[in-house]
């Protein structure tokens, strides 16, 4: 009975990191850029002469929805929306290059561009800082200007750099527990020059509320079915001791 009993509890610990993942997808269907999670659930063999006819089951997440999410108008103008399959590079509270979809950005008090994670927004030669007291504009290739509210009306806006808007197609990338995504095994990921952005915008989460219901319900049924083995292994495993003692 003991293979039946570790079969199914080995898939019911899946299926509570399915539910964890479902949980995680219904309460950020509202947070701005977020990528719906996906689980990869897959049978694992435990090796041996006799153990090889047990398979487990591991799940873990291991990638995410890459489709673009609803486009809103703010009206803000440092609020940006990111055209194509681009990601924004942030800095993350370990100083490692990130990347996000989440483009509510906004100055922090000391000149930062951070977005509304608070995390700084990084250019090509690290995280922009805008000179205070000045009026930030961005273009829609990603250049940050910013203007002098007391110098002549004629004078041109001075560039401070450009919002690095990455291309990760072609390398592998994996969304970590804090949201954002990185290169598996470290590195980071190129520049890519083409990206486009749309100011006074921001791209909604992907999740679909509907289908997460749904997956939440397949998901209840099927912890109930893998609970439901471990009691009937039990009621095999009573049913054969009391024939024992019969004999």
């Amino acid at each position: 009975m003991d293979r039946l009993i570790y079969t199914a509890l080995s898939g019911m610990n899946a299926s509570m990191d399915r539910q964890r993942v479902i949980a995680s997808n219904m309460a950020n269907a509202n947070t701005v850029g977020f990528r719906a999670e996906l689980l990869d659930q897959r049978p694992v063999t435990v090796d041996g002469e006799t153990l090889d006819v047990r398979a487990m089951q591991r799940a873990a997440v291991r990638g995410a929805v890459m489709e673009a999410g609803e486009m809103t108008r703010t009206g803000n103008g440092l609020d940006i929306y990111i055209e194509g399959e681009a990601l924004l590079a942030v800095q993350a509270a370990d100083g490692t290059e990130a990347y996000t979809r989440r483009g509510d950005l906004s100055i922090s008090p000391t000149g930062v561009i951070v977005n509304g994670e608070g995390l700084p927004v990084l250019g090509e030669a690290g995280p922009i800082t805008v000179p205070l007291g000045t009026n930030p504009t961005i273009a829609p290739d990603g250049v940050v200007s910013v203007t002098d509210p007391a110098a002549p009306p004629d004078e041109p806006p001075m560039e401070i750099g450009r919002i690095k808007l990455a291309g990760w197609q072609g390398s592998p990338i994996a969304k970590g527990l804090d949201g954002l995504f990185r290169v598996e095994g470290g590195g980071i990921l190129p520049a890519d020059a083409q990206a486009t952005v749309i100011t006074g915008a921001l791209e909604q989460s992907n999740v679909k509320p509907t289908e997460v219901l749904v997956d939440m319900i397949q998901a209840q049924r099927l912890f109930d079915m893998r609970s439901k083995l471990i009691a009937t292994a039990r009621e095999c495993d009573e049913g054969g001791a009391q024939l024992m003692r019969l004999t």
